[in-house]
């Protein structure tokens, strides 16, 4: 059931001997799509069945996500430092010059860091409830991910029951409940303790203070944001996103005034799921209102 709702035949890059698995669907200017956590490219599969057509969309599953390998922590750092260099090095071995950007979630601080790093590489950012940026001040840390955090029970939590990738796919619509179908592809790549690490790591690795490991580069990527003022930019938001919500789309918007702006009201973090019917037009229209040289 997967397969039907997921009609791509993947490619493999070798990093340092891992399997980066990723999507190369389309011809003409490249749209490379940076998923988040808990999910993987399957996230993005319908706006890749409408874009391929007239695009290169270029969709990678981050190492321990997907159809990519899953290793233990001794054959791979689950930094966002080693994310940005594993999107960076895929970039180069397709050969692109340019690229058109759309992220979410964790793709956000993993995109915009590589985009931070290579202004002149980037010529359109679509934004789908995401970050690139600390926590804004007036933002409360919310309790669910605060629990997959917690030392010893935040384990048991992602890694033994699954809870947080479960909790995704049932949470992170708020327009229309997710298929049975749908849900199984979000987790069809989870399915052992082995298998969840990068879930746990992704979780582990938000910085929340200036001690933590990451929060020199998140830091960094964000003062560096302004270097990419005049790209143009797409904000797309689920206003029922519990984590991603208004007080990260006030950010982007007073960092980026100049971005066009669309709010759902009804739709949750899982935007692409909740609402692609108007999601999709957007992103394909804006697309056409900015054409690449």
């Amino acid at each position: 059931m997967v397969n039907e709702l997921y009609p791509f035949e993947g490619k493999v890059l070798d990093l340092d001997g891992l399997r980066y698995h990723y999507l190369d669907e389309g011809e003409g200017a490249p749209v490379v799509m940076v998923h988040g956590n808990p999910s993987w490219s399957f996230y993005y599969r319908d706006l890749v069945l409408a874009l391929r057509g007239q695009y290169r969309t270029i969709v990678p599953d981050h190492i321990g996500c997907g159809r990519s390998d899953k290793p233990d922590d001794s054959r791979y750092e689950y930094t966002l430092e080693r994310r940005v260099q594993d999107l960076g090095k895929l970039i180069d071995s397709l050969g692109l010059d340019k690229v058109t950007l759309v992220l979410h979630d964790w793709g956000g601080m993993i995109g915009m860091t590589w985009a931070t790093q290579n202004p002149e590489r980037v010529e359109r950012l679509v934004l789908l409830n995401t970050s690139a940026f600390p926590l804004p001040e007036s933002k409360p840390f919310p309790m669910q991910i605060a629990l997959a955090r917690t030392p010893g029970l935040g384990t048991i939590l992602v890694r033994g029951l699954n809870a947080f990738s479960k909790g995704a796919v049932k949470y992170c619509v708020t327009r229309t409940k997710m298929s049975k179908e749908v849900a199984a592809g979000y987790l069809e790549p989870y399915d052992s303790w082995e298998n969840r690490i990068a879930v746990q790591r992704f979780v582990e690795d938000i910085p929340l203070t200036k001690s933590h490991p990451t929060w020199p580069l998140i830091n960094a990527t964000a003062d560096k944001l302004q270097g990419l003022h005049g790209v143009p930019m797409l904000l797309l938001w689920g206003m029922k996103d519990f984590v991603f919500d208004v007080h990260f789309l006030d950010e982007w918007i007073r960092r980026f005034p100049d971005a066009e702006v669309h709010r759902f009201d009804d739709a949750g973090h899982y935007i692409l799921e909740d609402a692609p019917e108007d999601v999709i037009p957007l992103v394909s229209t804006f697309l056409e209102a900015h054409p690449t040289a």
